[in-house]
């Protein structure tokens, strides 16, 4: 019901939550922790979807979640980027024990994280305000200005990731291996990548964002000012592409991750004995399991193994484990993602799928082919075995059992077994869409 989610988007926004600096709670027993920004990308979501079942959107509602994302948006900006540079730290980030060290806590080198997937989440939050803003300019031209400035901030945020204080400074994004890393500034020391190949290097896919003409040129103040500032900061280009369809009109794909980078990322992602699971996508790469990360720092060893089921460290309660199992929420992001690039590149970029396997995919098949090794999580196999109740023949076999299928917190980065706690339950829903759309 679209009623309900978005009366659950406007709760939370409420004043009887959100503080008055901007921020929001990240959950009931630690308010000042941080979770990944992805209201403006639901709210959105559910003004689409809207417009698409009744032939109408709720401009109502997308505008007072805009109003109230501002302040959350600026409160980002004003907390989480240390230095100024468009580089974000937003510390837990729902990834519980991803990192080396809990990202909740002080640093044991002082300092802090860059993180790269903190700052892609907030080019990722850019794009989406910056959607939002566009169709609320189409009736109110008071939103141009505002999308010109998330259109910009996009922009200084994508550059920022790859050269960090300035050109020949320091990058989220590393060259020699073709992924994104966090880099580790101690107070006083130089700073380190930390070279683990985990999702936040895969988040980076998420910020992708295409403007169509129909929507750009009836703009025209918001049109003049991205033209000027594309044409003055040609430092930028990499992170906006033009194509020219056959009328004659522009359209423009932006995003973190560029072209020539995009391949080399899907590598890693789309290889079985890394990312791939029969499951879905991994929250760590399964290279680690005989290669673990370790960085030592004054004698003591900090380690990063990958772990497929439960954690097996107490890191950050050691409840919620980022080091393997398939998170179905990052999931369904990273196909959408693959939409998105898919719809502006069309078959001109096809990669292996899986790495190495010869079989070669246009974008849009490599999100049906993700989409349907998700599903298999709930679905019965041939064998009539479902891959969510693991080894629990009661739920296998027995009749009164085998139809109830919880939504697990997470899942086995081998098996798809369920893990972790069974309370995921606004994702359920994208579910049935997968496997709609997967074909299954």
């Amino acid at each position: 019901d679209s009623r309900f989610a978005k009366d659950q988007l406007l709760l939370m926004l409420r004043e009887w939550y959100m503080h008055p600096s901007g921020q929001i709670p990240a959950y009931e027993w630690a308010f000042g922790d941080v979770n990944p920004p992805v209201h403006a990308w639901a709210a959105w979501r559910v003004y689409k979807i809207e417009r698409r079942l009744r032939g109408k959107g709720d401009r109502a509602f997308l505008e007072k979640v805009f109003h109230k994302l501002l302040l959350n948006f600026t409160w980002w900006v004003n907390r989480k980027d240390a230095e100024g540079n468009n580089v974000f730290q937003g510390g837990f980030l729902g990834l519980d024990n991803i990192g080396v060290f809990d990202r909740s806590a002080p640093l044991p080198t002082g300092g802090h994280i860059e993180q790269s997937d903190g700052t892609s989440w907030m080019g990722m939050y850019s794009l989406n305000m910056l959607a939002i803003a566009l169709e609320l300019a189409q009736e109110d031209p008071a939103y141009e200005d505002v999308a010109s400035k998330f259109f910009e901030h996009f922009m200084y945020i994508a550059h920022a990731m790859h050269h960090l204080g300035g050109e020949g400074g320091i990058s989220l994004w590393n060259e020699a291996d073709g992924f994104y890393y966090d880099v580790l500034h101690g107070d006083g020391s130089d700073p380190i990548p930390l070279r683990v190949r985990s999702m936040v290097g895969l988040i980076p896919l998420f910020a992708v964002e295409t403007l169509e003409p129909e929507q750009v040129d009836r703009l025209e103040g918001f049109k003049r000012r991205m033209q000027w500032f594309i044409d003055n900061r040609p430092d930028l280009a990499d992170h906006i592409v033009e194509a020219q369809r056959l009328d004659g009109k522009i359209r423009r794909l932006l995003s973190i991750v560029t072209q020539p980078q995009l391949p080399r990322v899907l590598r890693y992602m789309l290889d079985e004995g890394e990312f791939l699971s029969p499951h879905g996508i991994r929250a760590l790469s399964r290279y680690h399991r005989d290669h673990p990360y370790v960085l030592s720092l004054d004698g003591m060893p900090h380690r990063v193994d990958y772990e497929p089921a439960e954690s097996s460290i107490p890191l950050f309660g050691g409840n919620s484990n980022w080091r393997g199992p398939i998170w179905f929420p990052v999931n369904y992001l990273l196909i959408e993602s693959l939409q998105k690039f898919h719809w502006f590149l069309g078959e001109g970029v096809a990669v292996e799928c899986p790495t190495r396997s010869g079989r070669r995919m246009n974008l849009w098949d490599v999100s049906i082919e993700l989409s349907r090794r998700l599903s298999r999580i709930f679905l019965r196999g041939p064998d009539g075995r479902r891959a969510a109740f693991g080894g629990v023949e009661t739920f296998q076999r027995d009749p009164h059992w085998r139809d109830l299928i919880p939504f697990h917190e997470y899942f086995h980065g081998e098996t798809g077994a369920g893990l972790g706690a069974s309370h995921q339950t606004g994702w359920t829903g994208l579910v049935a869409k997968l496997i709609a759309q997967s074909g299954e």
